[in-house]
């Protein structure tokens, strides 16, 4: 990399999660191709994080490109105010065939955060609309939703990374998070925290959001199918809507189209984003019930009160219609299994290792929890060293690789953490 764009990197560009004066190193990354991200001297890594879980074809698909290629020749943005275009079309149709019936109205927009914001918002009207005073949101503690202000606020407020905005935010009420792991028998304790703030704050408990089956930044925990069970039955008996956010996990991630499947239950409203698009680009859709939509639109002020800019871009519906059509040759499910069964062949002897607390595998998700905090900065150098790319945070190392990843690939990133754990440097 040429030692100007080095200095103008670190002088003026703000990368997440990052400081300005201590950044992290950044690695410069020149193209990308199928489950390789190569440098600009020519050496090439195997992504092992699917770009933040959204990449999940791999890079440079060439359906994806097509799509692109052939959408940008027609109309590459326009707005969607007053304006209907058939990519649009296209993905809500093709949406409706991947959903339950009961979820009927998308509304598309632009991340995954905002999705998130989108929904709350139409909670929000929703009871404004019934003539009912309830903006308090109910859900679980280490849950992960975003980081704009009103998702900021339904995430852990002292056990998150936005624990610094905290007395800013709107009070929101949590429930202890699930004990049990997804593998786990069964018992109702577990639920116990939840019930008790519901029964007793159910008159002013506008919904409940949660991320389905698994926590993602919040500690990467997996839990308990039945206890997302109880929370719909919950929700139905005190007629409380019920909030997925299933942004990270949608698409085939843990082995389901979407995580929500595993408790054979229906939310109210949907959240998705991340690899809507295949990774190719940002597009959310916030996606709700007919009885919703209806109570929102029938009442003042008659609509929802949202409309990014770039909601329902076409070049962004395009690619998405095409990634649809790929899952739906459901070749996913063959791959996110073995990448599955690979896992937990190489990784669950790591249980007995004396650096490692736990180790998680879920679809084409696997966590090793180490006792230790782990130095970011020098724990990444090593991986790189290693020809893989994996960014682990806290305590945790987890590896999200696209679907496409073959088996000798998949192996090289699972030996990179199984030697990453005997330096006792890459540890704080």
């Amino acid at each position: 990399m040429n030692t100007n764009h080095l200095i103008f990197n670190l002088k003026h560009i703000w990368h997440p999660y990052d400081s300005m004066t201590k950044p992290l190193p950044c690695y410069f990354i020149s193209s990308a191709n199928g489950i390789y991200m190569q440098f600009k001297s020519g050496l090439k890594i195997i992504d092992g994080m699917s770009s933040w879980w959204s990449a999940i074809h791999g890079y440079n698909n060439f359906r994806l490109n097509k799509a692109l290629i052939q959408q940008i020749n027609n109309m590459s943005h326009i707005m969607f105010g007053g304006i209907i275009h058939q990519p649009a079309i296209l993905l809500c149709k093709n949406l409706l065939k991947l959903l339950p019936d009961e979820l009927e109205c998308i509304f598309l927009a632009d991340s995954g955060s905002v999705s998130i914001e989108i929904a709350m918002k139409m909670i929000l009207q929703y009871w404004n609309a019934l003539n009912k005073s309830k903006q308090i949101f109910l859900t679980i503690r280490n849950g992960y939703h975003g980081d704009t202000f009103s998702a900021i606020s339904v995430c852990d407020p002292y056990n998150s990374i936005h624990a610094l905005y905290s007395g800013f935010l709107p009070k929101h009420i949590f429930a202890n998070s699930p004990k049990l792991s997804f593998q786990d028998i069964w018992n109702n304790y577990d639920i116990h925290s939840f019930v008790n703030l519901l029964v007793k704050n159910h008159d002013k408990i506008a919904a409940v959001i949660l991320e389905p089956i698994i926590q993602g930044i919040g500690g990467m925990k997996f839990y308990h199918p039945t206890y997302l069970k109880q929370i719909r039955l919950l929700c139905n008996i005190y007629n409380i809507p019920l909030i997925i956010d299933e942004i990270a996990t949608g698409f085939g991630r843990t082995g389901k189209m979407f995580a929500y499947q595993y408790s054979n239950i229906v939310p109210d409203i949907l959240c998705i984003g991340k690899a809507l698009t295949g990774g190719m680009m940002t597009l959310s859709a916030t996606i709700t019930t007919k009885k919703i939509s209806d109570i929102i639109s029938q009442n003042k002020p008659y609509k929802l009160m949202h409309g990014p800019t770039f909601m329902g871009n076409p070049l962004a519906c395009a690619v998405a219609n095409e990634n649809i059509l790929i899952l739906q040759e459901n070749i996913w499910k063959i791959q996110v299994s073995n990448i599955e069964k690979q896992f937990k062949i190489e990784l669950f002897p790591l249980l007995q290792h004396p650096k490692v607390l736990d180790v998680r595998i879920l679809g084409a998700i696997a966590v090793v929890e180490c006792h230790q905090f782990i130095n970011i900065k020098l724990m990444q150098n090593f991986f790189v060293n290693h020809g893989v790319w994996l960014r682990p945070f806290k305590n945790l190392i987890y590896l999200t690789p696209p679907y496409i990843i073959d088996s000798f690939s998949l192996s090289k990133l699972t030996r990179a953490i199984k030697f990453a754990l005997e330096n006792e440097y890459l540890f704080q």
